[in-house]
């Protein structure tokens, strides 16, 4: 099997992305069941796709540059964490406090990212110089170029959002259920809703190369939107969607290495294979 070779043989090169893919699908995993109760799947969308800007913005400053050094390529990364942030909370506040629907709010920021992402690819292509900014590698994942830096990055990531979804647990859960009451009981929604888009928009940053930009809702939206379909009390839908995540990065993982297909579409497949039969289950049961 080549997954085995790609993992325990003498050239294993796989085994940086597989860590990195445990660490994502364990976040993700957490993060969906309250992307999903919260009706935030087109908001994680939003932020994914506008993590293309920030690649744009990152190559145009050079950090994208072929040979760049581990501070470059840290620095790129920070580059596009910074812009999924500020995206995510711009979504917010237009909403919030502009008067502008959700939806439209994210469509105006999507469109507006990807064409300045694209444009300024496209301007940095036309300098001289080389760079490592590969547009397919951006929108479905380029596990090839994981490395032990981006691994240990991914598992810094959960930890700190691990961190951070323990620290406010007890109100981002009953704001989770029910807003108007949690307001009402001194609960800052906007506080919360603020923490939660920062931590997704990190989230997105450390899937992109997994799963590309294109399809990192999948990883988010996918593993809760199954577990719901299988338990209702919270514990048991947390632990449900845990392990959908890391049954469908494995499945993907698998599958990429077997076939050699690009592990993107791989990965969401094997999602939405597992949400299917999630509603199978369901259905038999009821």
């Amino acid at each position: 099997m080549q997954t085995l070779d790609y993992l325990f043989g003498p050239y294993a090169t796989m085994q940086p992305a597989a860590a990195a893919a445990l660490a994502v699908a364990l976040l993700c995993g957490i993060l969906s069941p309250l992307v999903v109760l919260r009706r935030m799947a087109f908001v994680g969308q939003g932020i994914s796709h506008a993590a293309f800007g920030g690649v744009g913005v990152a190559a145009v400053l050079g950090l994208f540059a072929a040979g760049a050094g581990t501070g470059a390529l840290l620095g790129a990364w920070g580059v596009v964490a910074v812009f999924c942030i500020a995206a995510g909370l711009s979504i917010g506040m237009l909403s919030r406090r502009q008067g502008i629907p959700e939806d439209t709010a994210i469509g105006v920021l999507l469109v507006a990212s990807m064409a300045l992402g694209f444009l300024l690819l496209q301007m940095q292509r036309g300098r001289a110089g080389s760079t490592s900014v590969s547009v397919e590698g951006f929108l479905f994942g380029q596990v090839a170029t994981i490395g032990p830096l981006e691994a240990w990055l991914a598992w810094v990531v959960l930890a700190v959002a691990l961190a951070a979804l323990w620290w406010i647990r007890r109100p981002l859960l009953f704001w989770a259920f029910d807003e108007p009451m949690a307001e009402s009981l001194g609960i800052q929604g906007g506080r919360i809703r603020a923490a939660l888009m920062v931590i997704l928009a990190v989230t997105v940053v450390v899937t992109m190369q997994l799963a590309g930009v294109i399809l990192a809702t999948a990883m988010i939206v996918l593993p809760g939107a199954a577990a719901l379909q299988v338990a209702r009390r919270t514990s048991t839908v947390l632990l449900a969607s845990l392990a959908f995540g890391v049954a469908g990065v494995v499945v993907g993982l698998v599958m990429s290495f077997e076939t050699d297909w690009q592990p993107g579409p791989n990965i969401a497949l094997a999602y939405v294979a597992l949400f299917g039969l999630a509603r199978i289950w369901n259905a038999l049961r009821r």
